[in-house]
Parts: structure tokens; sequence; C-alpha cells
């Protein structure tokens, strides 16, 4: 497949450790949000009824949620994988041992255990 601009532009750019780091750390940070707003909408809530069983405010699933937001606490996001059906699972890897940028990378299946709502 050929390369777009974007492709030769982000390769140029990967030559830079300091842009790699924040890039990585960014794809990380992409897949955690879109990993909870998957399984949220999977599991048919709105952000605001998640918020609501988890006793916080649809600002703070909204925040979750954010590619740009690197706050997430383990216990916060095991508040929500609970009341997804789900579970965190944290994997550290060895630096240079990654398939690839780590950007919402395919073949990751997120399931939850059921789709149905708790009132």
């Amino acid at each position: 497949m050929k390369k777009t601009n974007f492709d030769r532009y982000l390769d140029e750019q990967l030559k830079d450790p300091a842009f790699e780091a924040r890039f990585k750390r960014a794809g990380e940070a992409w897949d955690v949000a879109l990993q909870i707003a998957a399984l949220r909408e999977k599991a048919g809530f709105s952000q605001k009824e998640l918020a609501k069983l988890l006793g916080t405010s649809q600002q703070q699933i909204s925040r979750l949620e954010s590619p740009g937001y690197e706050g997430h606490s383990l216990s916060m996001l095991r508040r929500v994988a609970e009341a997804l059906h789900s579970k965190v699972r944290v994997v550290f890897e060895p630096e240079g041992k990654g398939t690839g940028t780590g950007v919402a990378e395919a073949g990751v299946a997120y399931r939850t255990k059921s789709t149905k709502r708790k009132k």
C-alpha cells in the first residue's frame, strides 16, 4: 500500500525520541478512552447513566473517555470495569518489544459479560 503524506510525515517525526515517547503515551490514553466508551455503549449506558451508577458526574465519565486525559486512577478504572461487568488488566511490556504504535490497535476484543442494565 502506498504511503500517504501523513504517513511520511509521521515516520519523519517518529525519528525524534522525544516525539516518539509523547506519541506512545498519547496512544495509551487513546486506548483507555476508546475501551471505556466502547464498553459503556455496548452495555447500553449513556455517560450520565454510568455516572449515576458510579456515584460520580457525567463530566468525570466524559474525562475518562477523553483521549487527552491521563489522570485515570486504578480505583476509578476498577469501579468503571465492575459497573460494566469487565475487569481491568494492566500489562507492562519491556521497551522495544511492542507490536506497533499502540493507538487503538486492532485485534483487541472488548466484551462485557451482560448487556442487561441494572436498575
